[in-house]
């Protein structure tokens, strides 16, 4: 009898369930994965459905509209057309989609590697005269922690207030006694989507990937590096931890305090009143065209990778790309063949060295198709190299924490500075060239006689790539 129950609860459930994937599903090819999956693997392809496959665009966690919750001006679109040339469409498009527009009035510093990074991010600490907005996918306990933690105290009792996010998955190693001295001088401090009994499902595969600081809603810092002194030390097994981070000074700063505060409303459901400042004005002709593009399962669109696509197609000489997890999509896939093809120098830079064996797997199953499309594509030898940036032709570039794969575009919360900016470009572009004279080029026809068994090894690591 009991089995029977059991039996016709599961069929309703898979019922319901490939009602909800039909009626809901992001993309044809997932769509019939997991219905095969239910179909074939009785439980456990419930289960994987509800851990991973769910679309988070149609059931939202955060019920918010941007632009009500920013508050922020709507500049008129014909004056992003005006200011942003080839890049106009670009502008218009992460504006859509972030509500962030462009603003003129930044200057920025690119700080590469962590004792760089650390130096200049406990420099802006150190004034902070109001208020600390930080949070971190990996926050690890060590010697930059404790550093952090004695530098909240002091500042906390000079009247600074601090409000910190750390993801709950990225920093499981977070002790609890840590968090509890946080708390006990006076920081507040909020996991991203913890683990919950009735959360648990619904809530697992979907992380804040950002790293941002914020101090005084004028001075922000974003991009690949998080609090871990693997970034001063290296790491026991893979040498350097070679990054790169960006620190921002004007608008773009305030903007990223808005990402921040709505990632704040969603941990604590709490807003946080805006500090009454004005524009911080660069006034020494040195003002950096820069754009905040967010994005995460909650927005309507792929904001990312829509942004990352249109960069892509718009060059017209050349594409250097930096990043340690290339897993790209069909579109993403088909605009970097389109652009190497059609005569674009398209150079892709990945680590040799990688921290997970099946994600470097994955990243290498798509080397051969790459290489054929004229994609060049670089091993960088020392260490593992973690930035994730991309520079076109003298005149845009980004830098972030959005990864080239379907987890950051679909399924992490990410931020992006876009920057619009000749001498910041070139400046990413020399950067670039430097470290590709150190790597290994590799070569289209060697490639090709890879030993079977790794090809093996990329079969099996493709498979998993829609979740990777």
């Amino acid at each position: 009898m009991w089995t029977t129950i059991l039996l016709i609860l599961y069929v309703i459930i898979a019922i319901s369930i490939v009602i909800s994937i039909l009626l809901h599903g992001a993309k044809p090819s997932k769509t019939l994965a997991w219905l095969l999956a239910i179909f074939t693997v009785p439980v456990g392809g419930i289960i994987l459905y509800l851990l991973l496959g769910r679309n988070r665009r149609k059931n939202k966690l955060l019920k918010l509209k941007k632009n009500t919750f920013f508050n922020l001006p709507r500049p008129s679109t014909s004056h992003m057309a005006s200011i942003g040339g080839k890049y106009r469409k670009l502008m218009i498009l992460v504006y859509h989609n972030s509500h962030f527009p462009p603003t003129e009035n930044n200057r920025l510093q690119l700080l590469k590697d962590g004792k760089m990074t650390f130096e200049s991010i406990f420099d802006a600490l150190e004034r902070a005269r109001t208020q600390i907005h930080l949070q971190y996918y990996i926050f690890e306990e060590g010697e930059l922690a404790d550093r952090l933690l004695l530098l909240f105290e002091q500042k906390i009792d000079q009247g600074v207030s601090i409000r910190m996010i750390y993801d709950s998955i990225g920093s499981f190693s977070l002790s609890k006694p840590y968090l509890e001295k946080l708390r006990a001088i006076g920081v507040e401090v909020y996991p991203f989507l913890p683990f919950r009994f009735g959360r648990f499902l619904s809530s697992l595969n979907y992380r804040n990937h950002r790293k941002i600081i914020v101090v005084d809603g004028t001075v922000a810092f974003t991009g690949g590096i998080n609090i871990s002194d693997k970034y001063l030390k290296g790491d026991p097994a893979l040498g350097n931890w070679h990054d790169m981070h960006l620190r921002l000074e004007g608008s773009a700063a305030d903007h990223l305090d808005n990402v921040f505060a709505m990632d704040w409303f969603l941990v604590s459901q709490r807003s946080i009143e805006p500090l009454s400042r004005p524009n911080k004005i660069i006034a020494d002709n040195s003002g950096k065209l820069v754009q905040i593009a967010s994005g995460g399962p909650d927005d309507d669109f792929p904001s990312l990778e829509q942004a990352y696509f249109t960069i892509i197609n718009k060059a017209k000489d050349y594409l250097y790309i930096t990043n340690p997890y290339v897993i790209p999509g069909q579109a993403i896939m088909q605009a970097l063949q389109s652009a190497a093809l059609g005569g674009v120098d398209v150079r892709l830079m990945v680590s040799e060295n990688a921290d997970n064996k099946i994600v470097n797997w994955c990243v290498r199953s798509y080397f051969e198709t790459l290489l054929k499309s004229h994609v060049k594509i670089y091993l960088f030898p020392d260490g593992f190299l973690h930035s994730k940036i991309i520079v076109s032709d003298d005149t845009i570039a980004t830098i972030g924490t959005a990864n080239l794969d379907d987890r950051s575009f679909e399924q992490n919360y990410e931020v992006n500075a876009i920057v619009y900016d000749k001498t910041f470009t070139e400046e990413l572009k020399k950067d670039f060239l430097k470290e590709a004279n150190v790597s290994k080029i590799l070569s289209y026809h060697e490639y090709l006689e890879r030993p079977w068994s790794d090809k093996l090894k990329e079969g099996f690591g493709k498979v998993f790539s829609p979740v990777l």
